[in-house]
């Protein structure tokens, strides 16, 4: 098969999924799960290979990411009913004043955003962001797009995070530049495709109703109620938890007390303590277990919708990279003679595109792209600033084949066009910044 019949028919699948959702609107879930198998079969694959790749990408999938939105689910069906998600809310506002809170939103995500992944970072935020959507009376993706500006800004260029370990590990380069040159493009990222495109665009039409998200059920049952410090202490433990896990593997010696923190630290066990936590503190209030049982029962209904979204998209993903698409879009650019930053940058977009995966698309990047990096001789710093450019094209254009895109879609409670015209426009603002301060560095890293 060609190289450009495979890119013109990675292109069809996902406009027809695209058409599939918005036009038709047949559910994504089946849109997904109809594209992976079609697609897999045109490409010349046996049935036998496509349904392994189908259920490889579904179970890869869910078997770290159901649980995460399960136990955030509960953990955020929790503190809504408790009143404690409006606490923090109500304290927000009246630290920060309205017009404010963008940047301290902004600042929320981008620290958070360093030691958590993306998707347990944006779980345990959300029902803060929702709340305040109700409370301000603002659509929701006003306070939305400042939070998720900041953690995929840090998900993409900073450690721990798998894809820029890996792009490091590949290119060989220095952690301190990659910290350091990741901060100055990523901050001016997340501030042009947080606060600044949530103020421009929030206004305009298709970028979601001012009623409540679907989360907030005002008929849900309640419990007794807790305040703004029990309420901001059961958020920061699972972060303060996975912060502590990824500092006793980074600095400990292995033995028992590494293994423990390691353990607690872990996303499940982090999030499991904090549900129990606040569980625990409900009954000791007076709340009966009949009542906790239900809210967590009712958290746990749009996650499973939630669930089912996202493994069929990782099923999608498995079989366009099994598939050899992102091979054939790798030689492709290599043909175009590029710099290695322009290089880096459009391999890891066009990957990022095809697939949805951001860490593929960062890995796939670094893996073709170091060659090049040794055949140029670069300087540690202009290195430094490739593996930002690898960053940079994998946060371009979240779409219909990236986890996150229905995590987001979910979560918020827009459509499909809404979170298009939010999501997928802010997190290609944020890639497209983050090039553009790699370019402007560029001649002073030499």
């Amino acid at each position: 098969m060609s190289g450009g019949f495979t890119l013109l028919l990675v292109g069809a699948s996902i406009a027809i999924v695209i058409l599939l959702v918005l036009r038709v609107r047949l559910p994504a879930v089946l849109a997904l799960l109809l594209m992976a198998l079609l697609t897999g079969l045109a490409m010349g694959a046996s049935p036998a290979d496509v349904l392994a790749a189908v259920q490889k990408g579904t179970g890869e999938a869910l078997g770290f990411v159901a649980v995460v939105i399960a136990l955030g689910a509960m953990l955020g069906g929790l503190l809504e009913a408790s009143g404690g998600v409006g606490a923090i809310a109500r304290r927000f506002l009246a630290i920060f004043g309205e017009r404010r809170a963008l940047w301290a939103l902004l600042a929320v995500g981008i620290v958070v955003g360093i030691p958590l992944f993306f998707d347990v970072a944006f779980i345990i935020l959300t029902p803060l962001i929702t709340t305040l959507s109700v409370k301000a009376g603002r659509r929701v993706v006003y306070f939305a797009i400042p939070v998720l500006a900041g953690l995929m800004s840090m998900h993409a260029l900073l450690p721990p995070h798998p894809g820029p370990v890996a792009v490091a590990g590949l290119l060989g380069t220095d952690y301190g530049l990659m910290a350091m040159y990741g901060l100055a493009c990523g901050i001016p990222a997340a501030i042009v495709a947080g606060p600044v495109f949530a103020k421009l665009a929030h206004g305009t039409p298709g970028m979601g109703d001012y009623a409540p998200p679907v989360m907030l059920d005002e008929e849900a049952p309640r419990t007794a109620p807790v305040g703004f410090a029990m309420a901001i202490f059961a958020m920061l433990v699972p972060l303060a938890l996975i912060l502590l896990g990824a500092v006793a593997t980074a600095t400990i010696a292995d033995g028992p007390a590494k293994t423990a923190l390691t353990f607690i630290g872990h996303p499940f066990v982090a999030l499991a303590i904090a549900c129990l936590l606040v569980w625990g503190v409900l009954g000791s209030r007076g709340t009966p277990l009949a009542t906790t049982a239900t809210i967590m029962g009712k958290a746990l209904e749009p996650a499973g919708v939630l669930v089912l979204v996202v493994g069929a998209g990782a099923a999608y993903k498995e079989v366009l990279i099994q598939s050899g698409a992102g091979a054939e879009i790798t030689a492709a650019v290599t043909a175009a003679n590029l710099s290695p930053l322009v290089f880096a940058f459009l391999l890891a977009g066009f990957v990022r595109v095809a697939q949805g995966s951001a860490t593929v698309a960062m890995v796939t990047a670094g893996g073709l792209a170091a060659p090049l990096v040794a055949a140029a001789s670069l300087s540690p710093g202009r290195v430094a600033l490739v593996t930002v450019a690898i960053g940079a094209g994998a946060s371009i254009a979240s779409h219909v084949n990236d986890t996150g895109f229905w995590l987001v879609k979910q979560y918020l409670g827009v459509t499909e066009a809404q979170t298009f015209k939010s999501w997928t426009a802010a997190s290609s603002i944020a890639g497209a910044t983050m090039f553009v301060m790699a370019l402007i560095l560029w001649p002073f890293a030499a």
